[in-house]
């Protein structure tokens, strides 16, 4: 079983990157570095009426400095809090937790859509086959397009048309005529299960993280499972835990 740690880690900085999306740097004593890419932490709120961590996905890891940098978005009272957290000030955080994009040499599509594109970027950094981005967002609020543009070929899709191909990630890849050999994706159900489907029907490899309401982080409540194709040995019915066994499934692995 991988380690994991809790911790009072330092806020470093914290600034608003788009309309209620905001990028958090924190220093931790272990959990830096024994995290990877598709991984995330369990943040504790300081209000005591609040007392479940709410899961934040991890963006960036240095592991020589010993920092985390999490990418996300106001949901609810427990990020809005969050927000709220200056330079100097203390997180209790658990972590790393669940399981991460495994690491491979073939030609790649990594393909971030909304607040699922942050955990992207660690993993466009720590791949070092071909690799070609696909970005999903709403408008031309393109946050983390610049970062993402210094790791290899980013291709933009926007709901709206306001910037690159206008509709969702597929659109671009047939848009641009993009081929590649495995996928590695992370974003909302529809674009996973439509992701899902074009691997099956191209032979590619696949590989999703899923996103969803979490409470406890560790795979005691069974709070945030998902259906499997295979008979869980944890409890024996369809279905995966998404804290644990996740957040990165095999595509072959889950019903969405």
């Amino acid at each position: 079983m991988a380690e994991k740690f809790q911790e009072q880690a330092v806020v470093l900085s914290q600034c608003e990157i788009a309309t209620d999306i905001y990028s958090l740097w924190i220093q931790t004593e272990q959990i830096a570095a024994h995290t990877r890419a598709g991984q995330f932490l369990s943040i504790y709120c300081d209000d005591g009426s609040r007392l479940l961590p709410r899961p934040i996905s991890i963006c960036e890891i240095d592991r020589e400095k010993g920092t985390l940098r999490m990418v996300y978005r106001i949901a609810g009272k427990g990020t809005a809090e969050f927000s709220k957290k200056l330079a100097g000030d203390m997180l209790r955080v658990t972590g790393p937790l669940g399981n991460g994009f495994p690491s491979g040499e073939k030609k790649a599509f990594l393909i971030g859509g909304g607040i699922g594109i942050p955990p992207i970027l660690e993993l466009s950094k720590e791949l070092k086959c071909e690799k070609q981005m696909v970005l999903g967002y709403r408008d031309a609020n393109l946050f983390l397009l610049e970062e993402f543009q210094k790791q290899g070929e980013v291709y933009v899709a926007t709901e709206d048309g306001s910037a690159g191909t206008k509709g969702n990630v597929l659109d671009a890849i047939r848009a641009n005529a993009l081929t590649a050999d495995v996928i590695y994706a992370c974003g909302p159900t529809p674009m996973l299960r439509a992701l899902k489907a074009y691997a099956a029907e191209n032979g590619m490899e696949c590989w999703l993280s899923l996103e969803e309401r979490m409470a406890c982080g560790i795979g005691a409540c069974l709070a945030c499972v998902c259906k499997s194709t295979e008979v869980d040995g944890h409890t024996n019915v369809h279905n995966k835990r998404i804290c644990k066994e996740g957040p990165v499934f095999n595509a072959r692995e889950v019903e969405l």
